[in-house]
């Protein structure tokens, strides 16, 4: 399953070059070209789903196992200090290419970059109530 007008698709199939760390019957590993730290992959599904909500939980598992796969390799190559695993879903949560992928970010001490969320003050009034809506 491809759709003609995504990038991701066209590097799967080897339309655009890309710098491929692994590649099976169901996932290309890229480097990133915009990198946030040395050693920025992305772990693309050959089927195209836009996010993670369209994917087949089969295949959900089988990503999971190939980011562990993988971040255990590019420590040991890499000397890394430590992972961010990255996947946003819907443009307001920072997705820009509408093909379901996951960021492998190696981080190193002192690399510079920031990922990271500034915390909220929900009261138990408000965990209470979210947890509610949730369960229910």
């Amino acid at each position: 399953m491809k759709q003609d007008n995504c990038i991701f698709c066209k590097i799967i199939a080897g339309e655009i070059p890309s710098y491929t760390l692994y590649e099976d019957e169901k996932f290309k590993v890229i480097l990133d070209m915009g990198p946030a730290t040395k050693g920025h992959a992305l772990i693309l599904p050959k089927n195209h789903y836009a996010n993670f909500y369209e994917q087949p939980e089969e295949d959900s598992v089988d990503t999971i196992k190939l980011a562990k796969k993988m971040m255990q390799r590019m420590t040991d190559k890499l000397k890394c200090d430590g992972f961010n695993i990255v996947q946003n879903n819907g443009e307001v949560a920072g997705q820009t290419i509408f093909h379901y992928h996951m960021h492998l970010i190696p981080r190193y001490n002192n690399d510079g970059e920031i990922l990271k969320y500034v915390a909220g003050k929900p009261g138990s009034e408000e965990l209470a109530q979210i947890q509610k809506t949730i369960t229910e």
